[in-house]
């Protein structure tokens, strides 16, 4: 690559808990030499998925590449966050080959396509493609569809009120945009429930896009990289429930993070987050706990009233061992009631 070549970006999307870290984290183990750089966006106050890559100790992607930003999104902050985590990235040597953008689960892709048509980026970088990682499972289970008892109710209470639906917006919002769209945990599927995921998601993209089907993230570099979409250039394609609006906030969702304190027996706790997540419709939890007299700290992520936790790496020599747990839901998440119930 010559210096005056633009450096191709990947924006990988998807909702909460999708599994954009994990495909990541398949991808920079398959990197087959590229110098990877990652920028990595998170909606809630603790880094998770950044340090889950860290974790990663892939030569191709040092950690000095992976560029975290925190309680926000890019797709709100482009200016203020993205553009200066770019050019951070961009004055290394070497320079990246391939620079991978992960966006929050809450991102909407299209704004920060549109950042790189500003002139400082374009003579610089170009959107390889627009990847968007499709939870499958959650689809299939009627995660981003409106509850028919539901709307009937908020009809009755007030038949003049607008209706929408923050997640439906967000999930479609991110189809919208893709160049490739990615159906994971197609483990947990049958063949007929993964046929009528996809045709679900067909029917949202107005536009011939390709789908791939994965478990676990695990897809070659080569079906997500190289893709040259140059989407910069394409943006009237890619529409948005949002196209008409001067900016995107997140009022509809709210983020909290509770201390949590060493555990004695983690499978219990592990039942108690199901429970509080069933009972609250909390969307996305991820963190990291102290599990008492073990040297590794316990990687905790649950997607509605999935979960599952794992070991991954031991704490480093004196750190703070304090657990911490990021909980995410649609506004009037009840944080107290919540705390009280993991506290009990």
């Amino acid at each position: 690559m010559t210096s005056l070549a633009k450096v191709p970006v990947t924006v990988i999307t998807g909702f909460l808990g999708a599994g954009k870290t994990t495909l990541i984290r398949h991808l920079l183990e398959k990197s087959a030499g590229r110098r990877l750089a990652l920028i990595v966006n998170e909606f809630g106050d603790v880094g998770v998925d950044g340090e889950i890559l860290r974790a990663c100790g892939i030569a191709s992607c040092p950690d000095e590449n992976i560029v975290e930003l925190a309680n926000g999104c890019l797709c709100c902050t482009v200016a203020d966050d993205f553009i200066p985590a770019i050019e951070a990235l961009l004055a290394r040597t070497p320079r990246p080959d391939h620079i991978i953008v992960e966006t929050s689960g809450l991102a909407l892709p299209k704004p920060l396509v549109k950042a790189f048509d500003w002139p400082a980026i374009r003579a610089k970088l170009t959107v390889d493609g627009v990847v968007a990682v499709v939870d499958a499972a959650a689809v299939a289970a009627g995660r981003f569809a409106d509850d028919p008892e539901k709307l009937l109710a908020q009809r009755a209470a007030d038949a003049s009120a607008d209706h929408d639906n923050p997640l439906e917006e967000v999930y479609e919002d991110q189809l919208l945009c893709a160049d490739l769209i990615v159906l994971n945990k197609a483990d947990l599927l049958s063949e007929s429930e993964i046929g009528t995921v996809r045709g679900d998601v067909q029917a949202v993209v107005p536009r011939a896009v390709k789908i791939v089907t994965t478990s676990e993230g695990r897809l070659d570099p080569a079906i997500l990289l190289g893709l040259e979409a140059a989407a910069e250039d394409d943006l009237a394609a890619r529409p948005s429930h949002h196209d008409m609006e001067e900016g995107h906030d997140h009022d509809d969702f709210d983020s909290f993070v509770l201390d949590v304190p060493a555990l004695d027996d983690p499978a219990k706790f592990v039942e108690r987050l199901k429970q509080v997540a069933e009972e609250h419709d909390v969307l996305r939890m991820k963190g990291f706990l102290e599990v008492r007299g073990k040297p590794m700290r316990l990687l905790v992520q649950g997607v509605g009233t999935r979960f599952r936790q794992q070991f991954d790496k031991p704490w480093l020599t004196g750190a703070n061992r304090q657990g911490r747990l990021v909980v995410i839901g649609e506004k009037g998440l009840d944080q107290a009631a919540i705390a009280a119930a993991l506290a009990a």
